[in-house]
């Protein structure tokens, strides 16, 4: 590593304890999609302690901070991290006002962002980048509560129940080169990306009729029933996805009656259609709507399937080999990189930006238990934060010295599956439907 690396090193270690302060600060409280105000605000505070000039209120909570914005046209980074949690009431740090806790470790992306701002806003090492740097804290990377985020579209506020979708729609990402981001990952250091799947996401409403459960069954139509059906269904269909598409269609069900002796009028189900490629999700997006159509039809039920963009498929994605040499320095070797081939199951709005531009990836260890489950905590700050902050940091400085060479080959090089983001809107917006039917 050459001076000015040794110097952001040092940097970060001697604010080390500030920087663990800040995780478990976010740790603790942690806040769920679209509704990050504290996060956010922390996060604001941090960077306008730095001195950064901030952008805030995008997508709701997302909030830029913007180191070198005179070098903004020869190239600008950003450096993403991700503000909200999931709702696990269980964990140990659940928010008891929120019920929401961090058991996918984004308040350690945050924390990197913030370690890597105080590193790179330094005078002499902002200097010797060639080109502006945006940390840019992100809002509702998980993709849950889908009724309140409906609530949000309808009130206007936004479009695209997925933070970094809805900021793409919006423009933020318009000034943006190349990105960098970071996850935890259980099985500890790691760099690059394969791809992983994207989804739609649906709420599916069965309306019944009422009556009273014990005393006139007969004059009621029992939504729950439908829905169950309706789940039954689904459940048949599983055996008709293709190992090789990676479906997952996972629901639950918000809604499935009043009262008990009332027999049930509505049902409302959530669900998430998850697939390796498009075609694959549009192939179990069919069957998904089937299966509830079916269950209506043999109560005599009403159906309502409202269907809207979720994240698009993950792309595979090198690091240069700059980077990865930063990396092994960084952890002595305790790192695997991963294969382009691998493929995950699980879904992030990490891919709809992929589609327009470059993001490089890099995951760290220091955490126990699995991500969103309970048993979830972090074990080794060094690791989970400290570790992450510099390799942000470094990344940053070595993609953006020398007139960012670096950062303009990765930039360059890159081919995007959209040209811009109204050619994403176009598509985005090509998988919202809802479908309306009566059976009674």
């Amino acid at each position: 590593m050459d001076e000015t690396e040794k110097q952001i090193i040092r940097i970060i270690d001697s604010r080390r304890q500030e920087i663990i302060d800040f995780a478990n600060d976010i740790y603790r409280h942690a806040e769920l999609g679209y509704k990050e105000f504290r996060t956010s605000g922390k996060f604001k505070e941090k960077m306008l302690e730095i001195g950064l000039p901030i952008q805030e209120g995008l997508a709701i909570t997302g909030v830029k901070a913007f180191l070198n914005p005179d070098k903004k046209k020869n190239c600008t980074l950003a450096v993403i991290g991700e503000l909200d949690a999931l709702r696990i009431p269980s964990h140990k740090y659940s928010n008891k006002e929120t019920e929401g806790a961090h058991c996918c470790g984004h308040h350690a992306q945050l924390t990197g962002v913030v370690g890597a701002a105080i590193a790179l806003s330094v005078p002499e090492i902002a200097d010797k980048l060639a080109g502006q740097v945006v940390f840019f804290a992100v809002p509702a990377e998980e993709y849950g509560e889908v009724e309140f985020k409906n609530g949000l579209i309808e009130e206007g506020k936004i479009k695209y129940g997925g933070g970094k979708c809805e900021l793409i729609r919006i423009g933020a990402f318009d000034d943006i080169d190349l990105a960098l981001a970071h996850h935890l990952n259980e099985r500890g250091n790691r760099i690059g990306s394969g791809s992983f799947n994207g989804f739609v996401s649906k709420v599916i409403r069965i309306k019944g009729k009422a009556a009273h459960a014990a005393g006139a069954p007969e004059k009621g139509i029992n939504a729950l029933s439908a829905a169950t059906l309706g789940l039954q269904a689904l459940g048949l269909n599983r055996e008709t996805f293709r190992d090789e598409d990676a479906v997952r269609v996972h629901p639950i069900m918000t809604k499935g009656g009043e009262l008990v002796n009332v027999v049930p009028e509505e049902a409302v189900i959530e669900t998430l259609v998850r697939g390796k490629s498009l075609d694959a999700i549009s192939d179990a997006s069919k069957k998904t709507d089937r299966s509830f159509k079916a269950g209506a039809m043999a109560i005599g039920a009403d159906y309502r399937i409202e269907t809207m963009p979720g994240y698009l498929p993950g792309i595979p994605q090198t690091v240069p080999h700059e980077l990865v040499e930063a990396f092994d320095d960084l952890t002595g070797g305790n790192y695997e990189e991963v294969d382009l081939e691998e493929h995950g199951t699980g879904s992030t709005d990490v891919g709809d930006v992929q589609h327009l531009l470059p993001v490089l990836t890099f995951n760290t260890g220091g955490m126990t238990g699995g991500l969103h489950q309970d048993d979830f905590d972090v074990i080794d700050d060094e690791t989970a934060y400290i570790l992450t902050a510099k390799m942000f940091a470094i990344s940053a400085y070595r993609l953006l010295k020398n007139e960012a060479s670096l950062a303009k080959s990765v930039s360059n090089g890159y081919e995007p599956k959209f040209k811009n983001r109204e050619e994403y809107i176009r598509y985005m917006d090509s998988f919202a439907g809802i479908e309306e039917g009566s059976y009674k």
